[in-house]
């Protein structure tokens, strides 16, 4: 076993999840190899032609990273992950919300703007999409050329942003990916409607958290009507603009938002988070071309730090 792979105890935790072979294609080659192989690269940073022999053929490597990013296998093995973990209680569900940058390669450029249009085909029976087929839910919105593949310009130039929410361990509950010039705010629903942890038995998966937590970027009337309406118990300090305004207009102002300093305190769980992320150099610094596969990147690295921690 090299330095990185998965110990004998992870490997047992994550094989009950991980999909069938495909009876028309042959059997998959063998998922701790080709895994172990995706998490040296995501850890490393390699390229995906310097990948050492042991881990196998790097274009069977690399196509099996690519499908299950697509097609959302490494999301759901994350799920599942946390559906055991939560049903042994072992999720703070004191959760956090933030943002990171990310600086893009240079060789994260040139990705087709006008991919062409594929043709339904049927999946594998494992759910994963044909060979040549992306889900659509995979895609960045945001149309053709860069913006759709998560990449943009900002003042760290050629950046991604990295939305996400971590629970009180520290470790992503769930994960967005935008062009670096978008506001952090506009993600704040899509990233809390982006948990979901499923039931060990019957029953909807569970998406609401005991209490939230984020900083004063997300402070504005919208993500405050949005966390009242769905009754979420939230710290998040007022704008100084904000409180001068209220106070401008006196009783009409209304109440300040109520802001616990000790919850707040445990913000710094999604910064924490974040850097445990970012210890995985395919991360920290985006190389792959497509929003779909990096974005897979990420959920793999959100997996080890899940099977670790």
């Amino acid at each position: 076993m090299g330095r990185g792979d998965l110990t004998d105890a992870e490997w047992e935790r994550l094989r009950p999840f991980l999909p069938v072979g495909n009876g028309r294609c042959g059997r998959w080659w063998d998922h701790r190899q080709v895994i172990d192989g995706i998490l040296h690269r995501v850890r490393t940073g390699v390229q995906w032609r310097d990948l050492l022999e042991r881990f196998g053929p790097w274009k069977t490597v690399h196509e099996r990273h690519r499908l299950w990013s697509a097609g959302g296998t490494w999301e759901r093995l994350l799920q599942r992950l946390q559906a055991s973990a939560d049903a042994a209680g072992e999720i703070d569900w004191d959760i956090s919300v933030d943002f990171t940058i990310v600086r893009a390669h240079q060789h994260a450029a040139g990705a087709r703007t006008n991919p062409p249009p594929t043709p339904a085909s049927k999946g594998r029976r494992d759910g994963t999409p044909g060979r040549n087929v992306v889900a659509e839910s995979s895609r960045p919105p945001g149309g053709s050329g860069a913006g759709s593949e998560g990449l943009g310009r900002s003042r760290g130039r050629f950046t991604s942003k990295l939305h996400l929410s971590a629970d009180g361990r520290c470790r992503p509950l769930s994960l967005i990916l935008t062009a670096g010039q978008r506001a952090d705010c506009t993600q704040f629903e899509p990233v809390l409607d982006k948990i979901r942890v499923p039931r060990p038995g019957p029953g909807r998966p569970r998406k609401k958290p005991d209490s939230l937590a984020a900083d004063k970027a997300y402070s504005n009337g919208p993500v405050r009507q949005y966390l009242r309406r769905r009754g979420i118990r939230h710290t998040i300090p007022e704008k100084t603009d904000s409180q001068a305004a209220r106070l401008r207009k006196g009783s009409r102002g209304g109440r300040p938002p109520t802001f616990d300093e000790d919850r707040y305190k445990k913000r710094n769980t999604v910064e924490r988070a974040i850097n445990r992320l970012k210890q995985h150099r395919a991360v920290v610094t985006r190389y792959d071309k497509r929003g779909y596969i990096y974005l897979g990147t990420a959920t793999a690295a959100a997996l080890t730090i899940w099977l670790r921690t």
